[in-house]
Formats: C-alpha cells, sequence, structure tokens
C-alpha cells in the first residue's frame, strides 16, 4: 500500500511538471525591429524599418502553445531618408496624428518539435484588420548572458498587400507587396 500510494505522488508530481504554466516575456525594445521592403518604381528596393516596437508574448513550451500582442509605433518609420520619412507619416501614407499605432495580435502558434515554425494573427494598419501569417526562420530560448534571465529571440517574415489596409499612395509605381521582417527578442517577467 505504501508502494502505491509513493508511485501516486511521483506520478502526480511528473504530471504537473509536465503541465507546467505559460510563462510571459517582454519585448526588448532595443533589439526588436520590424523592417520592410517594397519595389520603387521598379528600378530599386526601398528599405526601412520602424524603430519603436513594444509588446508581450507568452510561451508554453509543454503545449506548444503560444500568443503574441505587439505594438509598432508608426512615426518612428526610418527609410534613412528624413524628408521621404515626413511623407511617410502624412495622411497619404501612415496617417500617424490618425494611427499612431500598428498592431499584431496572435493565440495560435504552430511548433515542430521545440522549434516555432510559424505564427498566425491578425495585423491592425490605418484601422483595418487583416489575417497574416509570420514565417519563423529563427527561434531560439535560453539563458542570456549578460542579463541573467531566461531569454527568447526569433525572426519571423511575411509579405503583406499595403493597399488591403487602405495604404494604396502611388500604386503600382511603388509597389504594392511589402515584405515585413520582424526581428524580436525577449526577456522573461
Amino acid at each position: 500500500m505504501k508502494k502505491l500510494l509513493v508511485s501516486a505522488i511521483i506520478a502526480a508530481s511528473l504530471a504537473t511538471a509536465a503541465h507546467a504554466a505559460p510563462e510571459s516575456y517582454s519585448i526588448d525594445p532595443d533589439h526588436t525591429y520590424a523592417n520592410w521592403s517594397l519595389s520603387h518604381l521598379g528600378f530599386s528596393i526601398l528599405h526601412g524599418r520602424f524603430n519603436t516596437t513594444s509588446g508581450k508574448i507568452t510561451l508554453d513550451m509543454a503545449a506548444k502553445s503560444g500568443s503574441a500582442d505587439i505594438s509598432i509605433d508608426t512615426a518612428s518609420i526610418d527609410s534613412g531618408h528624413a524628408k521621404r520619412d515626413k511623407h511617410l507619416r502624412s495622411e497619404d501614407f501612415f496617417n500617424v496624428a490618425k494611427f499612431p499605432k500598428m498592431l499584431f495580435k496572435s493565440s495560435k502558434f504552430q511548433f515542430s518539435g521545440d522549434k516555432l515554425t510559424s505564427v498566425d494573427g491578425e495585423l491592425t494598419l490605418l484601422g483595418v484588420t487583416k489575417p497574416v501569417k509570420l514565417d519563423v526562420s529563427l527561434f531560439q530560448c535560453g539563458p542570456h548572458p549578460m542579463m541573467k534571465k531566461a531569454w527568447c529571440g526569433a525572426a519571423a517574415s511575411t509579405s503583406i498587400k499595403r493597399s488591403d489596409f487602405g495604404l494604396s499612395a502611388y500604386v503600382p509605381n511603388v509597389g504594392d507587396e511589402v515584405k515585413i521582417e520582424l526581428e524580436v527578442e525577449a526577456g522573461k517577467d
């Protein structure tokens, strides 16, 4: 009887350990960037990024699930050219006075083993929300050597049609398809 009770206690504790609680991570704004590129009149590919990103990510590695709530400051757009950035902030493009944030929300993470492979969510831009799938090419979690706490990073990418979100100035001369690359680092709360 004693052996049966000890076995039941051990089995219960192992089952509890296998169902670890989800862990919350805060995005590190100093190492997180939303990069973008699109065709410029067919002559070149214009590149830029948004410099200010914040948000939370929740991971449950045992359940192979997660969620993300990411906010990008549209006024932080940086194409490397001040005059162009001013135009991109105007009503012609991002209308940052009316829409200061671009949002990505997801509760559907896809894993292959321990590796995150894609994130399905919704992107809100200029008040328009559309489904977006991010393909994840790099995913790594572990102890941060300087911060001395758990840390995760990922590289994800997708393509959107900007006109689907009402961002249609100069289409088709300035490309409608925008490639987005998101580099994310986040520290455990």
